[in-house]
């Protein structure tokens, strides 16, 4: 394609979304050309509209001059391939600075959100009204957007987790430039359009998912009332093989909703990285860490080979039973499992220094760690997971976090497979044997 289509491109769409937000800086460039791997895509220019006619616009000049554009909302899909195009010579729709939350309803539970609000904003906008309801959190970043998290179908930690399954009423700018609305929301006042997601006919909302079909510039999200009670439980096993019997005890809780949302279970590997950073000196300079020295680490941290960690929501008696269901479950499985509350978590606090004193427990270390996730678990985001993607970095994680900015390596891999225990094993193994074998711990 010659230069000038992008040149005649540009100057047409710096017309429409103003001089200021068509950006060719080479700086900035070769930032969007960065991901947490090695890329060779090259960027031509960053096209920031401000709103759905924009949008529109931008994409009938793209047709125009057939150059291609690909969209970002925050551009953090770290591990994913951050902001770079899939493709080389795509035009950056950088959507970030369409950041309004449009409709908020407290009594039926929803919010209708632009591609550039984050979890952060939601967050804020929810605490400030004093409102019941909960988000659901991943861990990425809280700056992060909610609409880009959701058309990934990422997840998260509550009921609400499956973000793609809690939304609905998708604004969506086709290639064509034209928009379409799905459900409801295309008919002119339709009361249920944020409420319920078929509307009538086939549903078009999955076409708009991990798709290059069209451009997302408006959602409705789904919101949780926030329970009566809430508890969350953590657990261990100690040894590799564990993983079979504890998927197999789980998979009956969470079919028949007694875990209503996600059991997130590590290695210890992923538990050690979000303690600390590589341990060079221990390791001898020498990559990977090996069985025998993890075997230390587990020791010494009191984690397992398999660490989880969920939630249980509802009535205090709902929980009640639940937590009986549980330890029923985990019987001879886990090693170790603990609940936790509000309550129990500001006495651990408070008595963290006298319990280190006594036990030689680094109780305080853990719960550096237990803090963030168990507030994920209740819809708080937090940027803490992010430091592990610093794991072999010999300087500490900066207070702005940014992996693509300073060289972090990182490449998710998300198989998927069913909730059975030989599948569960065959997997982690897996994995574990080519990450070793090439050099890598396996996380």
């Amino acid at each position: 394609m010659a230069f000038s289509a992008y040149d005649a491109s540009l100057a047409h769409m710096a017309a429409v979304v103003g001089p200021g937000h068509a950006i060719t800086d080479a700086g900035a460039l070769r930032t969007a050309e960065t991901a947490t791997f090695l890329t060779h895509q090259h960027v031509p220019g960053i096209i920031r509209p401000g709103d759905r006619r924009e949008v529109q616009e931008c994409v009938r000049i793209a047709n125009r001059f057939r150059v291609p554009v690909y969209p970002i909302s925050s551009g953090k899909n770290w591990g994913y391939g951050s902001r770079v195009p899939a493709a080389d010579g795509c035009l950056l729709l950088d959507l970030g600075r369409m950041n309004r939350i449009v409709d908020f309803n407290e009594e039926l539970a929803y919010v209708t959100v632009e591609p550039g609000v984050t979890q952060a904003q939601l967050y804020d906008f929810l605490r400030e009204r004093g409102s019941n309801l909960w988000m659901d959190a991943t861990g990425a970043s809280p700056e992060c957007s909610l609409i880009g998290n959701a058309v990934e179908r990422g997840f998260g930690h509550t009921p609400y987790g499956d973000h793609f399954a809690h939304c609905c009423g998708l604004e969506v700018v086709l290639p064509t430039g034209q928009v379409v609305e799905t459900g409801f929301a295309r008919f002119p006042g339709a009361n249920a359009a944020s409420a319920y997601r078929w509307g009538v006919g086939p549903s078009l909302d999955g076409l708009f998912s991990q798709s290059n079909f069209g451009i997302v510039t408006r959602m409705t999200l789904w919101l949780m009332p926030a329970p009566e009670y809430f508890q969350a439980y953590y657990f261990r096993c100690e040894e590799p093989e564990d993983v079979s019997a504890l998927i197999d005890a789980l998979r009956p809780l969470r079919l028949d909703h007694t875990i209503r949302g996600a059991s997130h279970i590590a290695n210890d590997y992923k538990v050690l990285s979000a303690l600390e950073q590589y341990p060079w000196e221990r390791a001898g300079g020498r990559t990977p860490l090996r069985e025998p020295l993890m075997r230390e680490f587990r020791r010494e941290l009191r984690i397992g080979a398999w660490n989880g960690s969920g939630a249980l929501y509802g009535t205090r008696a709902q929980v009640k039973e639940a937590r009986r269901l549980l330890q029923r479950a985990l019987r001879g499985i886990a090693s170790k499992l603990q609940f936790l509350d509000d309550r129990m978590l500001r006495v651990a606090s408070a008595f963290a220094g006298p319990y280190e004193m006594l036990t030689g427990w680094r109780l305080q270390r853990m719960l550096a760690l237990l803090r963030p996730v168990y507030g994920l678990m209740k819809g708080i985001p937090t940027a803490h997971p992010l430091a592990s993607t610093y794991w072999r970095k010999r300087t500490p994680p900066p207070a702005a976090m940014d992996p693509d900015r300073d060289g972090c390596g990182l490449l998710w891999a998300s198989p998927v497979a069913p909730a059975d225990g030989h599948h569960a094993h065959r997997l982690t193994a897996l994995a574990s044997d080519i990450l070793l074998d090439h050099g890598f711990e396996p996380m």
